[in-house]
């Protein structure tokens, strides 16, 4: 659909991302509300906007904008409101006035090609003539510039990006060299830029294809959580990529040195590579690290024996010997790491950490990486936790997914203590803003388990800093009595040792007895069966074992999104299961899927921009819903084209029909997906995958999401493949050599 006319009213604009909300007025002198992304958009500006209606339940009809053009005013009138509107300085109402009355029809032909003739108008010098045209022509260049870059599959939301950087010369710029846009936008496919670049005559030993190719190798690189490359698999990589010779790509990489784009680190006879944020991050962090750890213990507590008998009294908790130390090394050392699987006393020392600071008048602050992972800290130690982005204020980072900003500005935290829980999941972009923004003297203390799945982004900081022996760490290995009663917490150890699941015929008849019913395996090949025995425990059989109910308590979890017994399957199957249409036939079908009211839905990528709704006591308002955050649709509107979903945390949010891609269902997750959020009740699925999917810390890290109960349904070989197979993707990275050095 498509819509013209002249915006009147701005209400909103993201100045990051250009994101808008404003009101345009047609030329039947209909006044109507659009959103969307308008970069270089002012009071004034005339546009031709394509998209469609969609209803607002709270603030009406909107047109949503996919694409738009800038259009010159077709009439003197809107030209005057265009002028008068302040986006070009030393022109206000009047003048505009004065402007359109002087040269009428040939007013924009005047800007363009005669400036000087502004001088006419009364109060406009010759110089001031001079300047207001070169502002009305440059602010024209730039859209020329956005419908330049929608050539190369760039949207108007990164256009203002291409634009500050390379200003009024882009197109220019870009024609002469198109792989520079590689560089200043996220998600431009190298290979369409290539094509492009081909198209326009660039020779195939171009020297910024080649540079663009090394950096794009080493962007894709660290997709897999790589922050560095040997360098003869890089040159193998690019070689393989552009066709090109080995010298060439060699003279590239020396280039790219001399620039500073690229660090080369020797470690013994090998040569890594890293992109210049990358290799900063890393330094950046390991001597933070030390700072920290070697600055003055400020926070430390003289009395701590005696602090410790008090909070064992008031928390009716007698603390291991292992514990004690881990709190005793908090105490002595400003950077601690406190590691250790289920069942290990990890919670209970965050416990004693807090109340024992917080009798020293000290602040502690909690945090973790994502809001699922926060939230359960809340809930276990009673104190509110944030998640990371929230605690350092950093929110929509302006690089997001490409080169984050290692030079970022961050807020320093005001704390005297703080606690990050589950660092597994910390690449290494985000601790580095963490290190940014702590203060020399105040104590940090790393809490996870290293032998979980890493991070989504790129590094292994957890590991890397263990294993550098650098910074003091608390290995918890003894799984506390109420907890060893579990076969739950004794299956994850077990299969974190190497070893199968427990077995009653391999163990004392007694202390089988003594075991929780936690715990079910259901050795099964056939993927039918499978399915059958997941939908007939979502749906009946687990109400056997207490009172749950699929949608608050039970997830199922399996490693791959594809096959019968992946998410895509398993999601229709339980969906028509649980949630059938005979129970709601409020739907809507996009492609394949067929979003229904009833649904469980997780939203599957950061949306920074949609609104939401909160009521606790008083309504409150906010903005952005995350990757990984779970809800429940409550209403579909077909009328409106509009659902709603209700998130776990009470939030209420509503999507259009146009925006459902950011959610998927979510009966059965990925375990990657799952990875810092816990469910009353787990079911694991484990079909026969690609041999990469089926590790050794997958599996573990499934089995660690589960609190009161555990089912595990696959083959026999499949579960002996995974305990066996530890060939997990090795992470290249550098943090633990920088941190030895």
């Amino acid at each position: 659909m498509e819509l013209e006319g002249q915006i009147v009213e701005i209400i909103y604009k993201n100045e990051v991302n250009s994101y808008t909300i404003a009101v345009i007025e047609t030329e039947k002198q209909d006044e109507i509300t659009v959103v969307g992304y308008l970069p270089f958009i002012d009071m004034g500006d005339s546009l031709k906007l394509f998209g469609k209606y969609v209803e607002h339940p709270d603030y009406g009809t909107q047109f949503k904008i996919d694409t738009f053009e800038k259009v010159m005013p077709k009439t003197l009138g809107a030209l005057e409101k265009y002028l008068a509107g302040g986006i070009i300085k030393g022109i206000g109402p009047a003048t505009a006035k004065k402007i359109i009355d002087t040269f009428g029809e040939e007013t924009i032909a005047i800007f363009k090609y005669e400036p000087e003739k502004l001088s006419k108008v009364k109060g406009i010098s010759k110089n001031k003539a001079i300047e207001i045209a070169e502002e009305f022509n440059e602010k024209w260049e730039m859209w020329q510039i956005v419908g330049f870059l929608e050539r190369f599959g760039i949207s108007a939301s990164n256009s203002q990006k291409v634009y500050k950087a390379l200003g009024v010369n882009a197109i220019e710029e870009i024609e002469k060299n198109p792989y520079i846009l590689i560089d200043i936008t996220y998600g431009v496919d190298f290979k369409q830029i290539d094509k492009m670049a081909m198209d326009l005559g660039i020779s195939q030993d171009f020297e910024k294809r080649i540079e663009s190719a090394i950096k794009y190798s080493l962007i894709t690189a660290s997709y897999n959580g790589h922050t560095c490359v040997i360098k003869e698999n890089l040159i193998m990589f690019v070689k393989s990529l552009i066709g090109v010779e080995d010298q060439s790509i060699e003279n590239s990489i020396i280039n790219l040195k001399a620039k500073e784009e690229i660090i080369i680190e020797k470690r013994q006879e090998e040569e890594w590579i890293y992109l210049y944020p990358f290799n900063k991050a890393e330094k950046n962090i390991a001597e933070k690290l030390i700072a920290l750890n070697n600055s003055q213990n400020i926070k430390r507590i003289k009395n701590l024996k005696q602090q410790l008998k008090m909070q064992e009294r008031m928390l009716n908790i007698e603390l291991s010997d292992k514990q004690k130390e881990a709190i005793d090394q908090v105490n002595e050392n400003n950077v601690c790491v406190i590691t250790g699987g289920p069942g290990t006393g990890k919670t209970t020392i965050i416990k004693f950490i807090i109340e024992m600071y917080k009798a020293q008048k000290m602040k502690v602050v909690l945090c973790a990486p994502t809001g699922r992972a926060a939230k359960r800290m809340t809930e276990t130690t009673g104190e509110e936790a944030k998640t990371i982005h929230r605690l350092l204020e950093i929110g929509k980072l302006e690089d997001e997914g490409k080169l984050a900003n290692v030079d970022y500005n961050i807020a320093p935290i005001d704390a005297d203590v703080i606690i990050i829980d589950e660092m597994s999941m910390v690449d290494l972009f985000i601790m580095n803003y963490c290190m940014k923004g702590i203060y020399l003297g105040t104590k940090l203390i790393l809490v996870g388990d290293s032998n979980q799945l890493p991070s989504v982004g790129p590094g292994n900081i957890l590991e890397d800093i263990i294993k550098s022996e650098r910074i003091q760490t608390i290995v918890l290995n003894k799984i506390f009595r109420q907890a060893a009663q579990s076969k739950i917490i004794l299956n994850a150890h077990n299969v974190n040792n190497g070893k199968g699941f427990v077995r009653k015929e391999e163990m004392d008849s007694k202390e089988w007895e003594k075991l929780n019913n936690d715990f079910f395996y259901i050795n099964e090949a056939n993927q039918e069966k499978i399915q059958f025995n997941v939908v007939s425990l979502c749906k009946e059989r687990l109400k056997k074992y207490g009172d749950y109910d699929f949608f608050s308590d039970i997830q199922v979890l399996t490693p791959t999104k594809k096959g019968a017994l992946g998410t895509k399957e398993l999601n229709k199957i339980l969906q028509q299961a649980l949630n059938p249409e005979e129970y709601n036939s409020s739907q809507k079908q996009i492609g394949d899927r067929i979003f229904r009211k009833g649904d469980r839905v997780m939203q599957v990528k950061n949306n920074y921009d949609i609104m939401w709704e909160k009521k606790d006591g008083e309504t409150k308002i906010g903005t952005g819903i995350f990757n990984g955050e779970f809800g429940i649709i409550s209403n579909i509107n077909e009328e409106e084209k509009q659902i709603k979903v209700i998130f776990d945390d009470e939030k209420v949010a509503w999507y259009s029909f146009t925006e459902l891609d950011q959610l998927e269902h979510a009966y059965a997750i990925t375990i990657h997906k799952s990875q810092g959020s816990e469910f009353d009740v787990v079911l694991i699925v484990l079909p026969q995958s690609a041999p990469m999917l089926l590790t050794r810390n997958l599996l573990y890290t499934a089995i660690t999401r589960a609190k009161k109960m555990l089912i595990v349904i696959g083959d026999n070989k499949i579960v002996e493949f995974m305990i066996k197979n530890v060939d997990s993707k090795k992470r290249n990275t550098g943090l633990m050599y920088k941190l030895c050095e």
